[in-house]
This record gives C-alpha cells, sequence and structure tokens, in this order.
C-alpha cells in the first residue's frame, strides 16, 4: 500500500527530555502507526503529489507543528506547518488524565482504572478530531492513524 507512513522521526531536538511514561507513550504510538496507517496526500491544484509510502519528520519549529514529508527514496512530498493553537486545550486534558490514569494504575482497583482509561481515550479521540480537521486539504488520515499522532504531538508538546 502506498498511501501510508513507512518511517516516523520526532525530531525533538532543544525539547526537555520525555518521562519514561512520556518515552513509553512515544514508543507505542510509534510502533502502532507504523503497523498500520492511512495517510494519504491529495492533488495540489492539478498536481499529483509523489507516490508514497513516506518517511515523516514531526517537529515542533518556530512554535508550529511541522509535518515535513518524503518519500522513501528522498523526494520532498510536501512540508505543512500547523498552528499549535488548536491543540494546546486537547493536549492539556489529555496530559492531566494520563496523569490521573498512571497514579491511578499504582494504587486504585480495576474498575476506577476503567473509568478513567475511558475519559482518557475519549480524550485521544478529541485529538485526533482536531488534527483530522487541521490536516484537510493538507493530507487525508484515517480515525486511528489521527489517533496515533496525536499521540506523538503531545509527546512533542511536552517537551515544547
Amino acid at each position: 500500500m502506498t498511501n501510508r507512513i513507512s518511517h516516523i522521526e520526532i525530531d525533538d531536538s532543544g525539547l526537555a527530555p520525555p518521562t519514561p511514561e512520556i518515552e513509553q507513550e512515544r514508543k507505542v504510538a510509534m510502533f502502532d502507526l507504523l503497523e498500520e496507517n492511512s495517510f494519504e496526500l491529495p492533488m495540489r491544484g492539478d498536481k499529483a503529489p509523489p507516490a508514497g509510502p513516506y518517511r515523516l519528520i514531526l517537529a515542533i519549529r518556530q512554535r508550529r507543528l511541522v509535518f515535513d514529508l518524503s518519500t522513501e527514496s528522498g523526494e520532498k512530498s510536501a512540508e505543512f506547518h500547523l498552528s499549535l493553537g488548536p491543540f494546546r486545550q486537547v493536549v492539556k486534558d489529555y496530559f492531566m488524565i494520563c496523569e490521573s490514569y498512571f497514579d491511578a494504575v499504582k494504587k486504585l482497583p480495576p474498575s476506577q482504572i476503567e473509568t478513567i482509561d475511558m475519559a482518557r481515550r475519549g480524550i485521544h479521540d478529541e485529538g485526533g478530531r482536531v488534527l483530522q480537521e487541521r490536516l484537510k486539504g493538507k493530507a487525508v488520515v484515517d480515525t486511528a492513524t489521527a489517533r496515533r499522532l496525536f499521540t506523538l504531538i503531545c509527546v512533542l508538546h511536552f517537551g515544547g
């Protein structure tokens, strides 16, 4: 399949190092994303984008989220910069619920952990929806891909 990301790199240069929990979230999201994703670049006017699979560098530069895409052979495919503003509240909410979840796993019964995890998934879904909206006209991603990319955005945001 060509409409996918085959390699992902997180450019976190200049950012604070992530906590062990955040680093674990990042590893899981990257693994899941590379196992299964759907990422398509749309036509630009009458020009077709280079065919994937794509290599993605995800970064925060000048307080903007950067998607830097190339083909597996290194041909530049696209680069787009998104404002971080629309992500701020959902990222903040996501970190708060993740903190509660990590604490709960250590000391609460499974029923309470499950309730917190359901809230966490709801916020995660919201983050994926925000990302899909922000990518409109730039890239087409399915819900699962948007959720995994949102996790990686959170990891970057954590340091940014």
